[in-house]
């Protein structure tokens, strides 16, 4: 995954995504991140990020690795968010870059997954971070994986 084909798979799967800002800043076996700036589209009435463009921009760091290591395993295998959990700790404003750092535990769900042929669950921690270092937020979904 780079920054030409997130962006692709943005206007063609995402649009509204792509119009809020999200952009691939990193992505390699182990983590992916995708940062969001603060702007008049993606903004609250209190002038700070909206909470669903938070939540967008974390569940692709998550699903980017996801996508990418199925493609990888030339394997039809489904995906689906099952869960979510969110916390907020501080205002998001300025650019927020979200993290995802489970491409080992995802390589092991998957791989169980196509052992088996049934389906299995990954829990996946995004963490938004500000310029100055702070966490904002921090999301948590529940992934399920399948093999058709």
């Amino acid at each position: 995954m780079n920054t030409s084909t997130f962006s692709k798979f943005l206007w063609a799967k995402l649009p509204i995504a792509k119009i809020a800002g999200l952009k691939l800043t990193h992505y390699s076996e182990e983590k992916a991140q995708i940062s969001v700036k603060l702007s008049w589209l993606n903004q609250n009435p209190f002038k700070s990020m909206f909470w669903a463009v938070q939540g967008m921009a974390a569940e692709l760091s998550t699903g980017v690795l996801s996508i990418s290591k199925i493609q990888k395993s030339e394997r039809k295998i489904s995906m689906l968010v099952v869960g979510l959990e969110a916390n907020f700790t501080k205002k998001a404003v300025g650019k927020i870059v979200f993290t995802c750092e489970q491409g080992k535990e995802l390589d092991e769900v998957l791989q169980k997954a196509i052992e088996t042929g049934e389906g299995q669950t990954l829990k996946m921690r995004s963490t938004g971070i500000d310029e100055q270092g702070n966490q904002v937020s921090e999301f948590h979904f529940l992934w399920s994986f399948k093999v058709k």
